[in-house]
């Protein structure tokens, strides 16, 4: 029902006719505004409404169509706030995307196990021999590790290919793609840890990271 409300809505709001609630109407002034292209909203709630039934994804392939779907279509949303519109920004948009989307799958993993779910890709699991019974007690053997390390290299992958276009992305794309300072800020600390991705200094905030936010953005790279 959710869904539906909001599939409903983005469709009153391109008819100039939006519903009296606060996001609807803040949503209604930035597409005026920016003249935002309606089929990338409309994706990400299509995308979510086929991730309700909570199951692991069953290869990485499908964990990466999400991501697309849901975190590329943002950054497509934001490069347009921004006035971009270029095939290499878009490019880049959608390895960051699925960067985001792995790291984001990962990062959760923690919290999911807790309450008895895993969403990580089950061809991996498989091909290592780990259970989701694995994840759910928190074992740290080697097999689970080389899941984690095989997922995180998957996002460490879409991040180089996003970076390799970095000399044809426009200037003003750049701030839509300094979330890759994060991504690459827990790939880095789950490395140091030989992903372990229960181990309790990924929970933890880095305090530097504005820092690396600002260097990245003073010197216009992401």
């Amino acid at each position: 029902m959710r869904m539906q409300f909001w599939r409903k809505t983005v469709e009153d709001i391109y008819c100039d006719n939006p519903p009296h609630q606060p996001v609807a109407v803040e949503l209604w002034k930035a597409i005026k505004k920016h003249n935002l292209t309606k089929r990338w909203l409309l994706k990400i709630i299509d995308e979510r409404e086929k991730n309700l039934d909570d199951r692991a994804y069953r290869n990485i392939q499908e964990l990466e169509t999400y991501a697309d779907n849901t975190h590329s279509a943002l950054l497509y949303l934001t490069l347009e706030i921004l006035g971009v519109r270029d095939i290499h920004a878009d490019h880049a948009a959608s390895h960051i995307g699925k960067a985001q989307g792995i790291v984001t799958c990962l990062r959760a993993t923690p919290y999911h196990s807790k309450r008895r779910k895993v969403f990580l890709p089950m061809d991996i699991c498989m091909l290592y021999g780990v259970s989701q019974e694995d994840f759910i007690r928190a074992n740290q053997e080697k097999n689970v590790r080389d899941v984690i390390y095989n997922i995180a290299s998957q996002a460490h992958v879409h991040l180089e290919h996003a970076r390799s276009f970095s000399k044809n992305v426009p200037v003003k794309a750049f701030p839509a793609f300094l979330y890759t300072v994060a991504l690459e800020d827990y790939l880095y600390k789950i490395q140091k840890v030989d992903f372990n991705i229960f181990h309790p200094s990924l929970h933890k905030k880095s305090t530097l990271l504005p820092l690396y936010l600002y260097i990245r953005s003073w010197k216009k790279k992401y």
